[in-house]
């Protein structure tokens, strides 16, 4: 359950050089709280989202434990996040206006600060004109600040709790001097960050694919076994551990084994990581296959190994033949 205690709108507008600070709490009214306890909940859980620790050295959390030990008043803290905000995205080439939320909300009981970095996106609203003599047009006006929907995502985000200090965030690259930095966590936080369950998952699939293309094995299959593995452990537990999966994948080949290992651990992405068991099973058990002649096939990954239902041949030209079986109706989408 969210519950937004606080909520306040800042708006940072770097191309124009203009920060705008509100001096009062966004209104709480059905509206609004809607729109906050939505995203909460969608962005808490996505897949994309990184954890991670402050620095022992990090501004922002001398200004965040002023706060929360009540030295200052939220609007007050707000608006000093903002500031500080603001004076990193000058620091970066070609940002967007920005609307930015920050909220003290409780989750499951949580204390949590949530700020949502909302960068403007362009699109069409009506306007209602009226002249003088009560004649009455409309138009279309290209409006450049427009908010996230209901059902689209957060471009940026951060989720910290308060009694934990721990770190959720996603966070877009900039270029600052001429190098691609993760501006949010490296410069508005100061904080560490581990892999996201979806890197993860793209670097396991990443390492699979190199062993198996240098070993000249079947790489459908070997990706095929990574989902199944990934989907068995989802159903028992939320943690997938990257090397646990070239454990069993490589299990017959010791060789191929250690070559995944030295992959997942040489790209930083040897330890375990907490996933969102729903949204990976959801993934791993679906495999989607597309062919160099422009055919897409969406296979349950349970019937890759159930020749009842699919079998692939390897022809004597090289070719590949996939024959699905035991159809008793098709259907047109």
């Amino acid at each position: 359950m969210v519950v937004i205690e606080k909520a306040i709108l800042h708006i940072l507008d770097v191309n124009e050089s203009n920060e705008v600070f509100s001096d009062d709490l966004l209104e709480m009214n059905e509206a609004t709280a809607e729109f906050l306890i939505k995203h909460v909940e969608k962005t808490i859980s996505s897949q994309d989202a990184k954890k991670g620790s402050f620095y022992g050295n990090s501004e922002f959390k001398v200004m965040l434990d002023g706060y929360i030990g009540g030295e200052m008043e939220f609007i007050d803290f707000s608006r000093q996040v903002a500031g500080a905000l603001y004076k990193v995205l000058t620091t970066a080439e070609a940002v967007s206006s920005t609307d930015l939320l920050i909220c003290d909300a409780r989750i499951d009981e949580t204390r949590y600060l949530v700020i949502f970095k909302c960068n403007n996106h362009q699109g069409y609203v009506h306007q209602i004109n009226v002249d003088e003599n009560g004649k009455v047009s409309t138009e279309l006006v290209n409006n450049y600040a427009i908010l996230p929907g209901l059902t689209q995502k957060i471009d940026e985000f951060v989720f910290i709790n308060c009694e934990t200090m721990e770190i959720l965030s996603k966070s877009r690259k900039y270029n600052v001097d001429g190098n691609s930095i993760y501006l949010i966590p490296e410069l508005f936080l100061e904080c560490a960050q581990n892999p996201s369950p979806a890197e993860t998952i793209k670097e396991i699939n990443k390492a699979v694919k190199k062993v198996t293309e240098a070993y000249c094995q079947d790489e459908v299959a070997a990706v095929t076994a990574v989902k199944n593995f990934i989907a068995e452990n989802m159903e028992k537990d939320a943690v997938l551990d990257p090397v646990a999966v070239g454990r069993e994948v490589f299990q017959d080949n010791p060789s191929m084994a250690a070559d995944y290992n030295h992959a997942i651990e040489t790209a930083g992405f040897s330890e375990p990581v907490e996933v969102n068991q729903e949204a990976t099973l959801k993934k791993m058990k679906k495999h989607k296959l597309s062919t160099d002649t422009g055919i897409e096939i969406t296979i349950p990954t349970d019937y890759f190994e159930n020749t009842d239902f699919v079998e692939f041949f390897k022809e004597e030209d090289g070719s590949m033949s996939i024959t699905l079986k035991n159809i008793q109706n098709i259907i047109n989408r």
